[in-house]
């Protein structure tokens, strides 16, 4: 069962999205992404597979977005 059947709200957002929360730019490619990540997160490495560092950039970008910083 999905989130949204059960309550849960989910959210969407395009690549495009991702990347100018992240790195400012839309057109970053994955290593400028990568590189943000480790940056804005202070890590020194980062997990070995994409999905997962794809997953942390997701999450900056909701950590980014209007309706979530209005109830910080």
């Amino acid at each position: 069962m999905y989130g949204c059947q059960r309550g849960i709200p989910t959210f969407e957002y395009t690549p495009l999205q991702v990347k100018q929360a992240v790195v400012g730019y839309g057109r970053a490619d994955k290593i400028q992404v990568q590189k943000m990540v480790k940056t804005i997160l202070n890590v020194e490495t980062l997990p070995k597979l994409d999905d997962i560092t794809d997953s942390m950039a997701i999450a900056i970008c909701h950590a980014h977005s209007s309706k979530f910083a209005e109830k910080l």
